[in-house]
């Protein structure tokens, strides 16, 4: 009878220990993955972006280049994925990443107050500024207070003329928005000094528009999910690039190195 008992004590000793690792390794197979793990198991880093250059924008073989991009990419393959690029709407950049369409913004995105507030930002790796545009026979007789100026909605542009109290037309993007310029519906537009850089003046897209003064002094960084580990692990990889020079001649390859921010 002892035996029987001692038998049975066993077999439910066992069967207690066996549904503990049970319930253990379901609770582990049900922890919620950093967003490095999921990017890994996925094998792509997807990476938000709008048409901006010089940061980016399709080359002449047809695949996203620019500073940006050529950063993201060499991220992404760091991470041992690949980065993929998807065009969202600026104004819906957030919402597009708590949705897990995307896993990052990188696009000369400003680090603004609400940016910060609402992501994971890494440190800032670039300056900017913005600035206003407008054609070369506008440029000297501007009225800001009458002038409606064409900005992308979503954009520290969009921010930074309603702060002024400045009249406004919200565009899809900055390339909208020279376009408005450009064909003499809005006299003026507010966009990223880069872009400028890289979009008006002789030899560019658009030769008769100029820059007609800059705005403020601000910095670009890329934004995760809030809590994401990818922010922190993207700072580690920017100081090491920085350090090697390579942050230095990718910028080089695009015209904005005097922009780096050092590390």
């Amino acid at each position: 009878m002892k035996k029987n008992v001692a038998i049975l004590m066993s077999v439910l000793l066992l069967t207690a220990a066996l549904l503990g690792c049970s319930g253990g390794a379901k609770q582990a197979a049900s922890a919620p993955q950093t967003d490095s793990q999921t990017i890994q198991a996925k094998g792509k880093l997807i990476v938000g972006i709008t048409d901006f250059a010089p940061m980016d924008y399709v080359g002449d073989n047809g695949d996203w280049i620019g500073f940006d991009a050529d950063l993201a990419r060499a991220f992404a393959e760091s991470l041992g994925v690949a980065a993929e690029f998807t065009v969202i709407d600026w104004d819906n950049k957030t919402m597009e990443l708590d949705a897990g369409n995307i896993d990052c913004i990188w696009n000369g995105m400003t680090l603004t107050d609400g940016v910060k507030a609402a992501m994971q930002t890494s440190k800032p790796y670039c300056g900017n500024a913005q600035v206003v545009v407008a054609a070369k026979d506008k440029a000297s007789n501007l009225d800001y207070s009458a002038v409606t100026f064409a900005v992308e909605a979503g954009s520290a542009a969009e921010e930074l003329a309603r702060e002024k109290g400045w009249k406004v037309v919200s565009m899809q993007s900055q390339g909208d928005a020279l376009l408005e310029v450009a064909s003499g519906s809005s006299d003026a537009c507010i966009i990223d000094q880069l872009m400028a850089g890289a979009m008006i003046g002789e030899g560019t897209s658009y030769p008769d528009l100029v820059l007609v003064e800059g705005l403020n002094a601000e910095e670009y960084g890329v934004g995760f999910r809030k809590g994401s580990d990818l922010a922190a692990m993207l700072d580690s990889f920017l100081d090491e690039k920085f350090a090697d020079g390579t942050l230095a001649q990718i910028a080089a390859r695009y015209g904005i190195d005097t922009k780096l921010i050092a590390r």
